[in-house]
């Protein structure tokens, strides 16, 4: 993207809204979760115009979700709908592997996002894109919508407040890593994929549909984003944890792994005496996008849009949110008010990647198997320079970072 291209858009891009103007808002990522949203939530005050995925037919499944799509601009080439179109934000829903360096141009051509979770692959990107949110003032509202859901948001203030007291521990779910990707015999690419902008920034690998099926299960794309991995439903239970204690910008000090095999418990120690304890036996429903908070007063677990608590402790809480469609309208509505505003959103910049900074230091830790101290203000590891070499990775040419962040 040329400089005249950047500066042309970056100020077109912020502008001034009317109290009756619409935003104007392109997806980037037409796969499962993109089209849930779309089918299932409302974008009040905004209207969607354009749609991107390297899997073209995608964009025709998501386009005949609603009427009011029919007419949407597609795009095979996300970096064309960003320089083509007129928009005031995107919502990035691709896969994990590619959502960074997208998030990274649209801030670059004055565009707000809405970025997916996990956020980002690696700390590194994390550290670009709280950068990037600084430099071209953008706002950027990562996808961990339960910073939005009102009694979710009132158990994290609650206890931030010292509602439980000090909190002594904290009990997560134990997550599943990701896994090793192993060579399959190659499969002819589908009609309208562009494999080469699927891959981005990892290894050009001959074609499987697993792999683009399942890319979430795998090491090279995601931290493990099945629904129990690490940073699948561990996403939301981690920024749950970080929430509520109110870590927002920092982290752990200490982490170490409790048993053996391939799935060994991690621990977490934060500055404050608070433990962290990733050991909690998963659960067949949707109680593991939470935590269970203990501290001098009680106990208080926070679920996705319902709490259960001692008794006496919830009486000021607002109302459950049921779960499905409409559980997501007010982390859009805050991000659209925050667009129109210039506010720091619920899940900022910042929260997101300290949140996910998590998920990839539980990976390292269970990677290299061993105690590992970490210096959330410096965000490196404390005498590892192997630890810390895990902290970014090398990318292929094409799909690099950029440097001037």
């Amino acid at each position: 993207m040329n400089r005249r291209l950047f500066l042309a858009t970056a100020l077109s891009s912020s502008r001034i809204f009317g109290a009756n103007d619409l935003l104007r808002i392109g997806f980037i990522g037409l796969g499962g979760r993109a089209r849930w949203l779309l089918e299932n939530e409302k974008f009040p005050g905004a209207e969607i115009v354009a749609m991107a995925d390297c899997f073209l037919p995608q964009c025709d499944k998501a386009a005949a979700l609603k009427p009011e799509f029919a007419q949407v601009a597609k795009y095979q080439d996300y970096r064309k709908l960003l320089e083509q179109e007129k928009l005031d934000a995107v919502f990035i829903e691709t896969t994990t592997h590619a959502r960074a360096l997208i998030a990274l141009q649209a801030m670059q051509l004055g565009l707000d996002v809405y970025a997916e979770k996990p956020l980002t692959l690696t700390v590194e990107e994390g550290q670009l894109l709280v950068r990037a949110v600084e430099r071209y003032k953008r706002v950027l509202q990562t996808g961990t919508q339960q910073r939005s859901i009102p009694i979710n948001a009132w158990a994290s203030k609650f206890i931030r407040e010292g509602g439980l007291g000090k909190v002594r521990e904290v009990i997560a779910c134990n997550f599943e890593p990701p896994k090793a990707w192993t060579a399959r015999p190659e499969q002819p690419v589908p009609a309208g994929l562009d494999w080469d902008l699927w891959c981005n920034q990892t290894e050009l690998r001959p074609f499987h549909e697993e792999l683009r099926g399942r890319w979430a299960w795998y090491w090279d794309y995601d931290g493990g984003g099945q629904s129990w991995g690490v940073s699948g439903w561990g996403t939301h239970a981690l920024d749950q944890v970080q929430c509520a204690l109110g870590t927002d910008t920092t982290g752990p000090v200490e982490i170490w792994l409790e048993g053996e095999g391939e799935r060994p418990a991690v621990m977490m120690k934060y500055a404050s005496g608070t433990v962290l304890k990733m050991n909690g036996k998963p659960r067949p429903d949707h109680s593991d996008l939470g935590a269970i908070f203990v501290g001098e007063k009680g106990t208080l677990e926070i679920k996705r849009g319902t709490l259960v608590a001692d008794p006496g402790l919830l009486k000021d809480a607002p109302p459950d949110t049921v779960e499905g469609p409409g559980e997501n309208s007010f982390h859009i509505a805050n991000f659209f008010d925050c667009i129109r505003t210039r506010k720091q959103p619920n899940a900022w910049v910042e929260a997101g990647h300290r949140s996910t900074s998590v998920c990839h230091l539980t990976n390292v830790c269970r990677e290299l198997g061993r105690k590992l101290k970490w210096d959330p203000l410096k965000e490196q590891f404390v005498d590892d320079a192997e630890a810390s070499r895990k902290l970014a990775r090398p990318r292929r040419k094409g799909y690099e970072l950029p440097k001037n962040v």
